[in-house]
């Protein structure tokens, strides 16, 4: 048991680092695909954030490939318990993500956060394959790193959730932040992790916030190309 342990959290781990080391995969999209660094276009940038997050669902899927294959199959058993929890869960979040945006915006200077800016000037930029990369691999990968390693990691429930909500709230913050005004939209992002990763928990299946990030994410990309 120890050491299926020690290998639990060292999974979790790696999985944490390559998931922040895989912007360096868009460095090799730029090679094969001859794009100029000097001259980068937000369509680039899309390819290659897109190229960087389908290698890095092969690497996941490969490190917990086992594990993956028997929650889907526990996900699709159980897919009607899955829908309605996860569906509960993620509209509680939901709620408190749009009440605590509404409050920032009334309280402070910001209207829209740093990410959700960048992201909507993508979309502009590359509708198609933003709705592949942020609608289906985004939650993919995010919910197999911060729900299925991190569970790996804190074994307790509450642990788990919390730290998974905080950290996946900082993670859509800290690379765009330009004042520490941004720093409060860790509230309403990890509100929504914090409830990805309850659901998680009470159906034992990472497919059940993966579906409902996937619905959430790609729900948000149709309303803005609309």
């Amino acid at each position: 048991m120890k050491k299926e342990r020690i290998l639990e959290i060292a999974k979790a781990i790696l999985v944490v680092v390559l998931f922040y080391a895989s912007s360096y995969l868009q460095y090799l999209a730029v090679f094969l695909f001859r794009m100029d660094l000097n001259h980068i276009t937000m369509a680039d940038q899309v390819i290659a954030s897109t190229f960087s997050d389908v290698i890095l669902v092969l690497l996941l899927f490969l490190i917990y490939r086992k594990e993956l294959i028997r929650e889907f199959k526990k996900f699709k058993t159980n897919f009607r318990e899955c829908f309605d929890t996860g569906l509960k869960y993620w509209f509680i979040g939901l709620i408190i993500m749009m009440v605590s945006n509404v409050l920032i915006a009334r309280f402070t200077p910001l209207q829209n956060s740093a990410n959700e800016t960048s992201v909507q000037m993508m979309i502009g930029a590359s509708p198609l394959l933003m709705f592949i990369t942020a609608g289906i691999l985004a939650p993919i990968i995010e919910e197999i790193t911060f729900r299925k390693a991190f569970r790996g990691i804190f074994k307790n429930k509450w642990v788990f959730c919390f730290i998974s909500g905080f950290i996946f709230g900082l993670l859509h913050v800290i690379g765009n932040a330009a004042t520490p005004y941004e720093f409060l939209y860790i509230i309403p992002y990890g509100s929504l992790g914090f409830f990805f990763a309850y659901s998680y928990e009470k159906t034992d299946t990472v497919f059940t916030p993966m579906m409902m990030h996937a619905i959430h994410n790609s729900a948000l990309i149709l309303l803005s190309i609309l």
